[in-house]
C-alpha cells in the first residue's frame, strides 16, 4: 500500500541518528585532502585514490566510501565500481580546495580534530552545565587554545573560514557610506576588516585581539596589500576599553558568552561609538520562532560544549538588549546560509 504523508515513517529519525556517521565521512575526506587532490588531478578512478589515500582497506569498502560521498553530492562519478571515475562537484571545488581563497574547510578540521570527540559528551553537558572540551577542568577555553600555537591557528582558520562569504557579504551590501572607521572586536585573523577595506575603499579598519593574534593577523593583512588601511592593535575586551570607530563588529564573539556578558559587551561597543555609530553583530542568528533555523540551535548547544554558559541567540533577544543599554534603533541584515548581521544604531 502506498504510504501516505500522515503515516509514521522512521526515515528522518534514522537520518539525524545515524548523521555521525554521513559527518564523518565527510571529515575524513576534508583530512585526507580528497577534494584537494582531486582539483588539481580533475579526475581519478577509485584504484588511483585508494593509493593516493595510502588507504589498506577493501576494494569493497573504497567504493562504498566513495560513492557515499557522491550520494551526499559531494563528488561527482561516471561509471561504476572498477571503471568509475570520481571528480569533485561544484561546491566541494569550490569550497574546500585548500588552494582556493573560496577555502572553509578549515572550519571542517577543526570540527574533526577537537569537536567532534567533545560531542560525544554533550549528554554529561546538558547534565551538569559545565563545558566538555580542553578546558573540562575549569581554565578558560580561550586561553586554553591560545596557548598552544598549533591550536590557535587551527581556530583561526576555521573562524575565517566558515565567516568569509559572511564577511564578504555584509562588506559589499551593508551602507558604510555614512561611516569612515571600524573596529572588529576579537578579530581573529583580521578577515572583516580585510573584506570591509577591500570592498570599501573610504574605510579604515581595525582588528581588535589578544597580543598571540597580532601575528597571524598582521600576515593576513600584509597578504592582503591593504597595510595603509587595516592595522592589527592587541587588546583585552574584559580588561580594555574599545577603540573609538564609526562602526563596531564582533563576528561570532557574544555567543560565547551569558547574558551578562553579553551585555557588557554591548555596553562597552556603545560607549566606543559616536551618536549616530552602529554596532553590528554576526552570529547565526535563531530564528524568533526558534523552529527554523536549525544551525543556530545546535550552534548554541556547541556553546555548551566550549563554554557552558554561552549560547546563540534570536533577533528579538538583541533588539531588548541593544534597547536597555540605550541603542535608538535595530536592524536584521540576511547573510550567507544560516547566518545574519544584527545590528545597532546608537
Amino acid at each position: 500500500m502506498e504510504q501516505t504523508s500522515n503515516q509514521p515513517n522512521p526515515a528522518s529519525i534514522m537520518q539525524i541518528g545515524t548523521g555521525f556517521w554521513a559527518s564523518k565521512i565527510l571529515l575524513s575526506a576534508v583530512k585526507f585532502d580528497l577534494f584537494t587532490t582531486l582539483a588539481e588531478k580533475k579526475t581519478m578512478s577509485a584504484a588511483e585514490i585508494k593509493t593516493n589515500l595510502d588507504l589498506k582497506c577493501t576494494d569493497r569498502h573504497v567504493f562504498d566510501y566513495l560513492d557515499a560521498l557522491t550520494t551526499f553530492g559531494f563528488l561527482n562519478r561516471e561509471g561504476l565500481l572498477e571503471t568509475a571515475k570520481y571528480s569533485n562537484s561544484i561546491d566541494t571545488d569550490f569550497f574546500l580546495d585548500k588552494n582556493k581563497s573560496s577555502y572553509i574547510g578549515g572550519f571542517l578540521e577543526m570540527l574533526n580534530n577537537r569537536l567532534y570527540g567533545f560531542w560525544g559528551n554533550l549528554e554529561e553537558g546538558l547534565l551538569t552545565g559545565m563545558q566538555q572540551n580542553e578546558a573540562k577542568n575549569g581554565e578558560n577555553i580561550f586561553e586554553a587554545i591560545y596557548a598552544d600555537e598549533e591550536k590557535l591557528k587551527e581556530f583561526t582558520n576555521a573562524m575565517s573560514g566558515i565567516q568569509m562569504g559572511n564577511f564578504i557579504h555584509l562588506a559589499q551590501t551593508f551602507d558604510f557610506s555614512k561611516y569612515k572607521t571600524l573596529v572588529d572586536i576579537g578579530g581573529s585573523g583580521g578577515t572583516l576588516s580585510i573584506m570591509v577595506a577591500k570592498h570599501q575603499p573610504h574605510m579604515n579598519c581595525i582588528s581588535w585581539d589578544l597580543p598571540s593574534l597580532a601575528p597571524i593577523s598582521n600576515k593576513t593583512i600584509e597578504n592582503s596589500h591593504l597595510q595603509d588601511r587595516v592595522k592589527a592593535i592587541s587588546g583585552d575586551f574584559f580588561k580594555d576599553q574599545f577603540p573609538k570607530a564609526d562602526v563596531i563588529t564582533m563576528g561570532n564573539i557574544l555567543h560565547d558568552w551569558d547574558e551578562e556578558t553579553k551585555l557588557m559587551l554591548m555596553k562597552k561597543a556603545f560607549d566606543a561609538l559616536p551618536d549616530g555609530g552602529v554596532f553590528i553583530a554576526i552570529e547565526n542568528v535563531i530564528d524568533d520562532e526558534r523552529k527554523r533555523n536549525g544551525l543556530g540551535l545546535m550552534m548554541s548547544l556547541n556553546m555548551l560544549i566550549e563554554t557552558g554558559t554561552g549560547f546563540d541567540y534570536t533577533f528579538a533577544d538583541f533588539n531588548k538588549w541593544a534597547k536597555n543599554i540605550g541603542f535608538k534603533s535595530t536592524s536584521t541584515l540576511p547573510l550567507t546560509g544560516p547566518t545574519s548581521a544584527v545590528i545597532a544604531y546608537k
